[in-house]
């Protein structure tokens, strides 16, 4: 049986029992989900997809960068135009709120490992220490060939940038690419600029896991290995289990380990941030706090008290 959607404490008495519970644990185990990065202000479909997709949506009706990846566009050149996009102002974009820095400022004195199913790379962003992330399910930032015996990935932040300049995008006073001319911006890139593997000269795609061709290169089995190794050093200890908008698409990365490690150890704490799908088994609600509020409200909470 699971607890769903049930606020257990009031804001200023989680405020308090969270911050005993940082000053008196051991470690802290961050789990983080897509709910996390909506919660920093990146949504798939609000002004800045439409921003910069407008002539997506105009010729295509393409409503988010989500549904957007799975359209067949008629030529590799429209399909990049839209891929460069969607990865730049995903990916080499700042959030825009500083949740991940908050997280960071709770987190950051104690001894902490984050696994995260987000490929945006903001945790990195924010100053988290990246021998202490996993990223298990790959990253906008890197392709990687559609060859299946190469098992390394290659960083595209160049390429992107090469993609989005053959488009029309300009650098504005930030230095971030923009549009300073609607009728200037085209919706294809010249064939030249299609990523072809500087190994094998096969095509490219990005690397996120969307079936059993996704790449796990040697950086990704190291911190899987370290994620490992942290978990088994701690499993005696007092642990705070920081379970932060995840779903329930891939449960079987986060949140059910999570609920195992806390019902197997009988001195760690389970807490659930998730704006309206927050909730917990049975076994573990006298040792959890399921709070349905904004992530980003309860960190900026969290932080000033």
């Amino acid at each position: 049986m699971y607890l769903k959607n049930v606020t257990t404490k009031s804001t200023r008495s989680y405020l308090e029992d969270i911050k005993l519970l940082i000053e008196s644990v051991d470690a802290i185990v961050v789990g983080a989900g897509a709910g996390l990065s909506t919660a920093a202000g990146f949504i798939y479909n609000g002004e800045t997809f439409k921003k910069y997709m407008f002539d997506f949506i105009k010729e295509y009706g393409i409503t988010d960068f989500y549904s957007g990846g799975f359209y067949p566009f008629p030529t590799k050149e429209i399909m990049w135009a839209f891929w460069s996009r969607n990865i730049y102002v995903n990916r080499y974009l700042d959030a825009p709120k500083n949740t991940y820095q908050k997280l960071l400022n709770i987190v950051k004195d104690k001894n902490y490992f984050v696994i995260t199913t987000n490929v945006d790379h903001q945790f990195q962003k924010a100053g988290f220490d990246k021998k202490r992330l996993f990223y298990t399910q790959g990253d906008y930032g890197l392709f990687q060939s559609v060859n299946k015996d190469n098992k390394k990935t290659y960083d595209n932040e160049d390429i992107v940038y090469k993609m989005l300049e053959s488009q029309g995008f300009e650098k504005n006073e930030k230095g971030i690419y923009d549009i300073l001319d609607e009728k200037k911006i085209s919706m294809s890139i010249p064939t030249e600029l299609i990523p072809i593997c500087p190994d094998d000269g096969s095509n490219m795609t990005l690397n996120l896991r969307a079936d059993d061709n996704f790449v796990e290169d040697e950086g990704w089995h190291q911190a899987s290995i370290r994620y490992s190794n942290f978990i088994d050093s701690i499993k005696n200890q007092k642990v705070l289990y920081l379970e932060l908008g995840v779903g329930m698409n891939t449960p079987v990365i986060i949140k059910y380990p999570f609920w195992n490690m806390v019902i197997e150890n009988k001195k760690s704490n389970y807490v659930c941030i998730n704006y309206n799908e927050a909730f917990c088994p049975d076994e573990i609600l006298d040792r959890s706090m399921i709070i349905n509020e904004d992530i980003d409200k309860v960190l900026d909470d969290i932080v000033k008290h």
